[in-house]
């Protein structure tokens, strides 16, 4: 069992930055794809971004590509999404997730393990 604990959301202007920051406990993650999600209200959950085991393997929307950057700390087992450059249309819950395996997947089904999510809230 992996327990994923989100932080770091908040309100925050149009143009603004934003870090959010995930914590893993339980079973060790270090060897898990992470990823980050969001969720508009009425939207679908969607990928946002994904980070392999060692970082060395990155995957983002095409919506955040160039503004939010996903990295990784095995040693303290979290997982960080720096959010750039924020627009309103980035408004939504924010949750993180882990999936065994080697391949990062855009799917939501495809993950295993799901954080309680973070609200992030950009004003025009």
């Amino acid at each position: 069992q992996v327990q994923l604990v989100e932080s770091g959301g908040g309100l925050v202007q149009a143009g603004d930055s934003l870090r959010l920051s995930c914590a893993a406990s339980g079973r060790s993650a270090s060897n898990w794809i992470m990823g980050w999600f969001r969720q508009a209200p009425g939207k679908e959950r969607e990928f946002v971004a994904g980070i392999s085991w060692n970082g060395g393997s990155t995957g983002y929307a095409d919506s955040v590509k160039g503004r939010f950057t996903i990295s990784r700390d095995n040693a303290k087992n979290t997982v960080e999404l720096q959010m750039n450059s924020l627009k309103p249309e980035d408004t939504a819950v924010y949750y993180c997730a882990a999936r065994e395996g080697t391949v990062i997947s855009t799917r939501k089904n495809r993950y295993d393990y799901w954080g309680q999510g973070t609200q992030v809230t950009v004003s025009s």
